[in-house]
């Protein structure tokens, strides 16, 4: 044996008495720097933002249903004052005709004072309408499940009653359909605004992140490594960002509606709640509507990972 072997043979146990090197697995782009915070805010803003719009579409598609409901189950008859005619006997003519009808569950003539009532919205309270020919309304509710032939109604008030006209509210019926259709399109477009917000922004932040990091980069080339893995790398790090600021702007927007739902009037108050109400309901977009949000969650991520690949492939075929 010689000295050289002698020698290799000795330092073999010391060798192994220390074990392997150590190894220092270092991510390519760190996972705590400033970039990446600011990144995370933004993330966060626009998550917010997008689910407050979703929520918001989801209340108002809600209520305009809940009103498209309600409207299409009652119909009124308006009773015109006419010279030589008792409007009170016009009236009892129509509401025993309409109580008569198939389809017509229930009945209810207003009184003079009530019909005034419903002019106050327009011309204010405190005005003598004694001597105004006001109509006289008649509330007609239909029997659910069942459907009336409201054109064989008008024939039999045009019939006993020349100056009753009646109307099922078809016009507000449409005007709500195309509110509701307005307010989805309009959420589905702001949506769309704050999701290529966030991957112009993930666009800008990976650019600078392998700008930062072009030395690494250039020798996993030069050892072989795939564009692929490359990009896995940078697309891990974006999604965990991603993640990480869609739960913290989705989950502030998620208890905006929880608590709007528990107080409810509580926290408008007054008269903004008595506005409010009709126009969202309860502030309760049920457990759909959070569904909703987290998936809208899931996919501020996906768009920020899908992104962050895209940018990485596209710079890498500059390198």
């Amino acid at each position: 044996m010689s000295d050289d072997d002698y020698m290799r043979d000795m330092a073999l146990p010391a060798r192994a008495a220390r074990g392997p090197l150590p190894r220092n697995e270092t991510p390519i782009v760190p996972p705590d720097s400033v970039g990446a915070r600011a990144l995370v805010a933004v993330i966060a803003i626009m998550t917010f933002l997008a689910c407050l719009t979703t929520g918001a579409v989801l209340l108002i598609r809600a209520s305009a249903s809940d009103w498209q409901s309600e409207v299409s189950r009652e119909v009124t008859i308006q009773v015109r004052p006419a010279a030589g005619r008792a409007l009170d006997d016009e009236v009892q003519k129509a509401a025993d005709a309409a109580r008569g009808f198939p389809g017509v569950a229930e009945v209810r003539p207003f009184s003079r004072d009530e019909s005034a009532r419903l002019l106050e919205p327009w011309l204010g309270s405190g005005l003598a309408l004694q001597d105004l020919p006001i109509p006289r309304v008649i509330v007609l509710k239909l029997a659910p499940g069942q459907s009336a032939d409201l054109n064989g109604l008008r024939r039999i008030l045009s019939e006993r009653v020349p100056g009753a006209t009646l109307d099922d509210h078809r016009g507000w019926i449409e005007r709500m359909r195309a509110m509701a259709g307005a307010a989805v399109a309009g959420g589905i477009f702001v949506l769309a605004l704050v999701l290529a917000a966030t991957m112009l922004s993930v666009t800008f932040a990976t650019k600078g992140a392998m700008a930062a990091n072009m030395p690494i980069i250039e020798v996993l080339h030069l050892i072989g490594a795939r564009d692929s893995f490359i990009a896995r790398q940078f697309q891990s790090h974006f999604l965990k960002l991603g993640l990480k600021g869609g739960a913290l702007g989705g989950g502030l927007a998620i208890a905006v509606f929880f608590l709007a739902s528990v107080a409810g009037g509580w926290i408008f108050g007054g008269a903004g709640a008595d506005q409010a109400a009709p126009l969202f309901g309860s502030f309760a977009i049920g457990l759909d509507g959070y569904s909703i949000l987290l998936l809208q969650i899931l996919l501020v991520a996906a768009v920020t990972a899908g992104a962050s690949r895209h940018a990485v492939y596209r710079t890498l075929e500059t390198v």
